[in-house]
C-alpha cells in the first residue's frame, strides 16, 4: 500500500452568503436593467425633440449598464462554472466585477453632473455645482485607481488590507454628494413653493411633487451608498456587500430616466392646472425638465406685483 499523504483541511466555505447571494444580487440587478431599459424606450418615444447631447447623455449611461450587466454576467460564469469546486479560489476577485466598478462610476458621474448642472440652471450660483463635480471627480479618480489596482489579480484579503480604505471613501463621497445634490435642488424648490400658492393648490401640488421627487431621487442613490459602505466594513469575509453593489449600481441609470420621463406627468398636472401662467411642453430644455416652469412663474409674479404697485401711475 502506498503511504496515505494527510491533505490541509479545507476552508470553510458557506454558499449562502457567498455565491448564493451574489447570485440573488445580479438576477436583481438584471430585473432593474430590464426596467432601465425600458424607461430608454419610453424616453427615446416620448422625447424626439430633446437635444443632442440630452440624447447622447441618456445613450453613454444605457451603454455603460449594458457593459456593466456583462462584466457582471461574466463574474457570475467565472465564480459559479469555471471556478467550480473550488472554493478557495473565491478569494480572488474576477477582473470582470473590476471593469463592472468603472462603468458604474461613469454613470454616477453622469447622473451627478447633470443633477448639478440642472441646479446651476435653477439658481444661477457656482459654488453648490463646483463642489458637486469635484466630488464626482473625485469619485471618479478614486475608481480608476482601484480599477488600476483591481487588474492585478491580488487576493481579496490583501486588496482589502491595504486598499480597503479607498473602498470606503468611495461609497463615502458618493453618499455625500447625492445629499448635497438632493438638499439643494428641495431648499431651492422650498424657496418658490411660496411663490407658486397664489396660481392656487394645484400648482402648490405640482412643486410638492417635484421636491417629493428630489428627495426621493438623493435619498435612495445616497442610502444605498451608506449601506453598501456598512456591508462591506461589516461582512467582509463573504460577498454580501458585492450582491449589494450590483443591485444599487443601478439605482444611478434609473433616477436619472425617471427625472426626465416624469415630464410626461408633470405636463399632464399642469394642463389640470388652468392658473398656471404658462403650460409645459414636451420639448422643454431638458437642462431643467421638470423644474423649468418654476422660473416663468416666479417671473410672471414679479410682473403681476409690479404692476400692482404702478396702479393708475402706469395707465
Amino acid at each position: 500500500m502506498h503511504p496515505q499523504h494527510s491533505l490541509p483541511p479545507p476552508p470553510s466555505f458557506d454558499a449562502d452568503s457567498t455565491l448564493g447571494a451574489l447570485l440573488i444580487g445580479v438576477l436583481v440587478s438584471y430585473m432593474l436593467f430590464g426596467v432601465t431599459t425600458t424607461q430608454t424606450y419610453i424616453y427615446n418615444g416620448r422625447f424626439p425633440n430633446d437635444s443632442r447631447r440630452m440624447k447622447a447623455l441618456v445613450a453613454c449611461v444605457w451603454f455603460c449598464e449594458l457593459a456593466h450587466a456583462i462584466c457582471i454576467a461574466h463574474m457570475l460564469y467565472v465564480l459559479l462554472i469555471s471556478r467550480y469546486g473550488h472554493p478557495e479560489s473565491l478569494t480572488n476577485i474576477p477582473k470582470s466585477l473590476v471593469a463592472s466598478i468603472l462603468f458604474n462610476a461613469i454613470v454616477a458621474v453622469c447622473v451627478q453632473g447633470f443633477f448639478s448642472y440642472r441646479i446651476y440652471r435653477l439658481w444661477k450660483k457656482l459654488y453648490v455645482p463646483l463642489l458637486a463635480w469635484t466630488l464626482s471627480f473625485l469619485f471618479l479618480g478614486a475608481t480608476g485607481v482601484v480599477f488600476v489596482i483591481g487588474l492585478q489579480s491580488l487576493p481579496y484579503q490583501i486588496f482589502e488590507e491595504q486598499w480597503g480604505w479607498l473602498l470606503d471613501s468611495l461609497w463615502g463621497v458618493a453618499a455625500a454628494n447625492d445629499l448635497i445634490i438632493a438638499g439643494t435642488l428641495v431648499f431651492w424648490l422650498l424657496g418658490r413653493r411660496g411663490g407658486s400658492a397664489e396660481f392656487g393648490d394645484r400648482s402648490v401640488d405640482l412643486v410638492d411633487k417635484i421636491i417629493a421627487w428630489s428627495i426621493e431621487t438623493g435619498v435612495v442613490t445616497s442610502a444605498a451608498a451608506i449601506l453598501n459602505l456598512a456591508c462591506f466594513v461589516t461582512m467582509k469575509n463573504n460577498y454580501i456587500w458585492i450582491a449589494w453593489y450590483v443591485v444599487t449600481a443601478r439605482l444611478y441609470s434609473n433616477s436619472f430616466l425617471a427625472s426626465l420621463n416624469s415630464r410626461a406627468t408633470l405636463r399632464m398636472m399642469n394642463e389640470m392646472s388652468p392658473s398656471l401662467p404658462y403650460p409645459i411642453h414636451s420639448s422643454v430644455n431638458t437642462e431643467a425638465p421638470d423644474l423649468a416652469f418654476l422660473d416663468e412663474m416666479r417671473m410672471s409674479s414679479m410682473r403681476t406685483s409690479f404692476q400692482s404697485s404702478a396702479g393708475p401711475k402706469a395707465m
